[in-house]
């Protein structure tokens, strides 16, 4: 991980199994948002989304809590581009929205699905310095 804040940091892929238990192809998340697989395509592209191929074979995923019942979560799209733009990974990014912060107190992705993004977004600013 990038180790900006110096707080914490991330080894490879592999952790994410550990940090994200449920994952969706695009054709699950497609069903889920209830448009076709070539509009979550492009939510990938437009950076509203974020997903990495795993599994086997090999595919492209987004972690299943990216979604609730009224699509994707509040403040994901500008939080991710926050990152983005401070020069993290897909992977980096997705390490740090799924590990516990004591300080938050808890994971900046819960965080986010209750549309609480004031101190998420603080936080991502001052790691992507």
């Amino acid at each position: 991980m990038r180790g900006r804040a110096g707080s914490w940091h991330s080894g490879a892929v592999d952790d994410l199994d550990t940090l994200i238990t449920d994952w969706l192809t695009l054709p699950d998340v497609a069903l889920r948002l209830d448009v076709e697989v070539s509009r979550v395509r492009r939510l990938i592209e437009d950076g509203k989304l974020v997903a990495i191929r795993r599994g086997e074979p090999e595919v492209r995923m987004i972690p299943a809590l990216f979604l609730n019942e009224d699509g994707i979560i509040p403040h994901l799209a500008g939080t991710l581009t926050i990152l983005r733009d401070g020069g993290w990974s897909d992977e980096e990014l997705l390490t740090w929205l799924f590990t516990e912060d004591d300080s938050l107190p808890g994971r900046p992705v819960d965080h986010l699905r209750r549309g609480q993004r004031g101190e998420v977004r603080r936080r991502a600013l001052a790691l992507a310095l």
